[in-house]
């Protein structure tokens, strides 16, 4: 009976001694270079966004247009749709629309994600069903107008804009 306890009084202590956290990063409060340096490198392990504020728009803003694939990024759960990668630079821009989601408590926020995916689509004239869209352009007309509506209204106090819909003017919305 002795022994029993000395093996499992052991077993216990050697797994407490190997949990070492020094080495973890606390995911949910990286500064936009880290953040965007850990999906790069398919290392940002988070299962959310980080909770990012409007302060960090102009930062996230500066990587809009970057166009590597990245492989590794929480996505929302409850999205059916599988995303095997997707461009850094629409992963910024909906890191960006989060900040705005959250800021208004829009109806489609869902765990810190602002849409299902990090995708954008587009309705056709002729039809009701969206279609997504992974072009070129589209990605840059979505850059252009994010980049727009925080130009246009930065030295505005964040209440008074963060309604706007930066894709308002444009014939795309989130997945």
């Amino acid at each position: 009976m002795k022994t029993l306890r000395i093996i499992i009084t052991s077993i216990l202590l050697l797994s407490l001694l190997g949990c070492d956290k020094s080495g973890s990063e606390d995911l949910n409060n990286v500064d936009v270079d880290r953040y965007v340096e850990l999906l790069k490198e398919g290392k940002y392990d988070a299962l959310k966004l980080p909770e990012f504020t409007n302060n960090d728009i102009p930062a996230l803003l500066a990587y809009r247009n970057d166009t590597q694939m990245i492989k590794d990024f929480p996505v929302n759960i409850i999205s059916s749709y599988y995303h095997e990668e997707c461009k850094l630079g629409i992963y910024i821009l909906w890191t960006i629309e989060s900040i705005r989601a959250i800021a208004i408590d829009s109806y489609y926020l869902i765990d810190g994600f602002p849409s299902q995916n990090p995708i954008l689509q587009v309705t056709e004239e002729n039809s009701d069903i969206p279609r997504m869209v992974f072009d070129a352009e589209s990605h840059e007309i979505a850059a252009k107008a994010y980049f727009d509506w925080w130009e246009e209204n930065k030295e505005k106090d964040f209440d008074e804009f963060k309604d706007i819909n930066p894709l308002l003017e444009t014939e795309y919305l989130w997945h």
